[in-house]
């Protein structure tokens, strides 16, 4: 009798995967996807507050020098080295003080002053000569001397005196003002002379005779002040 049997094998393939499946849920959500933008935080820069404050002392400065200031002059600063404008500097008496400001500066200094006067001389680049005394040919003389013994081309553009502005040409009569020991000279020569003197001093230009009379007073305060 034949037996019959059936054997059963594991199957090579692997069973079928049990596909789970996952209902949608109707109350997610799809964002899209954003992405950060890098934000550049870029240093304040504070050079135009340092450019207009030092702008503000530049012009200060030069208000500051217009106190007791009898003379503003302009001079051509363009093809001086800085040795040169040293020596110069220097060569100055006390009683003046050379400064290089920009013309707009030392113009808003000036505005609305009888300084304005100087108007003309702001175009190129020009230093600027304060004298602080009635000795006008004396603080002018050092930039003549200096002027001649560097041979510099380089000139007065301009100048205010009592309000009036005199140009390159008109520096002569800057220039041969009489100094205050000239004045007291002339004062008592006329007193002392015949009376006609005292007449001819009269007689002369109300600028020099202002001058003459203010001197005069100068040197009896002066005099009443030694004793």
């Amino acid at each position: 009798m034949e037996a019959t049997g059936l054997l059963s094998f594991p199957s090579s393939k692997p069973p079928p995967s049990r596909t789970h499946f996952r209902p949608a849920n109707p109350f997610s959500l799809s964002f899209p996807t954003t992405h950060k933008t890098s934000v550049s935080h870029r240093p304040i820069t504070i050079k135009s507050a340092i450019s207009r404050t030092k702008k503000e002392e530049t012009v200060e400065i030069v208000k500051t020098q217009l106190e007791n200031c009898y003379l503003l002059a302009a001079i051509k600063y363009t093809g001086f080295t800085v040795k040169q404008f040293q020596d110069f500097r220097r060569s100055l008496p006390e009683s003046s003080k050379l400064i290089v400001a920009k013309n707009t500066l030392v113009y808003k200094a000036i505005e609305g002053t009888p300084w304005e006067a100087l108007k003309p001389c702001m175009t190129g680049m020009n230093a600027w000569l304060f004298v602080h005394t009635e000795e006008i040919p004396e603080a002018l003389k050092p930039y003549r001397d200096f002027q001649k013994e560097k041979k510099l081309e380089n000139d007065f553009t301009g100048a205010v005196f009592e309000g009036k502005f005199y140009g390159p040409d008109d520096f002569k009569q800057l220039e041969t003002m009489p100094s205050r020991a000239e004045i007291y000279a002339k004062i008592l020569g006329a007193l002392q002379g015949p009376a006609i003197g005292l007449v001819g001093t009269l007689q002369a230009p109300a600028r020099d005779v202002v001058m003459v009379l203010k001197a005069y007073v100068q040197k009896l305060e002066e005099e009443s002040g030694g004793q």
